[in-house]
């Protein structure tokens, strides 16, 4: 085992967990799964693999894994952030535990390379094949960005390295999950999207190449200071017809073009609509906190705690 602390956020992942505890177990001296009072059997499988689980309220992503940095018992040098249905495969697994203990001091996060497997297909092509996240950093080096969507992990000093063992995303769920979550996505990134304009809770510093990884910091300046600023109905379907012409998302056959045109126009138009409709909803509105208190009851979403 490596000096290693692995962190899983659960709510009813009995589809997942075991697989993802079951290419862990032998890597990471820590596991520890923290539930939002999952209603199915998610905390005895964690049980099962020795994790330590514990139990919070959720509110978002961001805010429950900023809790479990601040709550579990953690005394690994090193902490790694997985998702219930990620995987690490053997060949990063080994990557893990050779290279982890001879980084240099000055070495303090680590970028996986994640590939993403939908209806049982890699996607390969798009722009999606290969997404590089910073996931293993050192203790008390690194913070998880305070925002509703599309958060990261930052370090705050030190430099990251890359380690190219295959990591994958591969979710087992139907269309029907992916797409009411990502309905749910939808709406926190509308919410982090005007709050960009409108400025009524704190923002995040932007996200930098030395905190995370450069692929990461890329997109999130496109994303703000390009993506953001064009009429969604012409920008989500230039974004599709990027993805699925110019970065040739039509050579993932026909799993391919759902996985496109779900994630890549209509989840993008969708959230562009969603601002829509709430800016007009606040659009009377001139104080932070009266905006605020509009948004999540709109919503439903915690929002005058601020965004985590």
């Amino acid at each position: 085992m490596v000096d290693l602390a692995v962190i899983i956020l659960t709510y009813n992942e009995s589809i997942h967990l075991e697989r993802a505890l079951r290419h862990i177990k032998h890597l990471a001296n820590e596991i520890f799964v923290i539930d939002s009072f999952s209603s199915d059997n998610t905390v005895e499988i964690a049980k099962t693999y020795g994790a330590t689980v514990l139990q919070h309220r959720f509110v978002n992503y961001a805010k429950q894994f900023q809790w479990a940095l601040e709550n579990a018992p953690i005394t690994s040098t090193w902490i790694m952030r997985l998702d219930a249905d990620e995987i690490i495969e053997p060949d990063l697994s080994d990557e893990i535990a050779k290279k982890l203990p001879s980084l240099s001091s000055d070495v303090t996060g680590i970028n996986l390379r994640r590939k993403l497997v939908f209806m049982n297909r890699t996607i390969k092509h798009g722009g999606r094949g290969i997404l590089v996240l910073l996931r293993i950093w050192r203790r008390g080096y690194a913070e998880i960005e305070d925002r509703w969507m599309d958060e990261h992990m930052i370090v705050r000093e030190g430099r990251t390295v890359t380690f190219l063992g295959g990591f994958s995303d591969h979710n087992l769920n139907d269309l029907t999950f992916f797409t009411d979550k990502h309905n749910k996505y939808a709406t926190r990134e509308a919410i982090d999207v005007l709050n960009q304009r409108l400025k009524f809770m704190a923002r995040p510093e932007n996200l930098s190449t030395q905190g995370s990884s450069f692929q990461a910091a890329a997109k999130r300046f496109v994303k703000e200071h390009i993506y953001n600023h064009v009429p969604f109905q012409v920008s989500a379907a230039a974004y599709f017809l990027y993805r699925y012409i110019f970065r040739f998302g039509f050579l993932d056959g026909k799993m391919g073009i759902i996985y496109h045109v779900l994630q890549g126009f209509w989840y993008r138009f969708l959230v562009g609509a969603k601002i829509e409709e709430l800016q007009g909803a606040v659009a009377h509105l001139t104080d932070k906190g009266e905006i605020s208190s509009e948004l999540q009851r709109l919503t439903g979403l915690k929002i005058s705690d601020g965004p985590s």
